[in-house]
């Protein structure tokens, strides 16, 4: 879990796919995406900015700017994008993340 940065977002490998994982440390909720931003296709989203949007934790791609709903994978500025998303669990300090196969 330390390797998470608090209130931010970090890349990780997981069965071939960069998933990008968020550490929401004020309300002890985590969450995971695929890193991939579906608009252009860079691999940047953990390096995103988090916040809320009316309590939604989102990120907003570094590049353009698209944000999107951390819990859903929707995207808040243009419904024809979507995040994949994935189950995290947390247990004796180290992060799981649900993958399908």
């Amino acid at each position: 879990m330390e390797t998470f940065p608090e209130n931010g977002g970090a890349a990780v490998w997981i069965n071939g796919r960069q998933i990008a994982v968020f550490n929401f440390a004020g309300e002890g909720r985590w969450y995971a995406t695929q890193n991939q931003c579906p608009h252009k296709g860079e691999m940047a989203l953990s390096r995103g900015l988090t916040g809320d949007s009316d309590g939604l934790p989102k990120v907003a791609c570094p590049f353009h700017k698209k944000t999107f709903s951390l819990e859903d994978g929707k995207c808040l500025t243009d419904e024809e994008y979507r995040l994949k998303t994935y189950p995290v669990k947390v247990e004796n300090g180290y992060v799981y993340i649900g993958m399908d196969h």
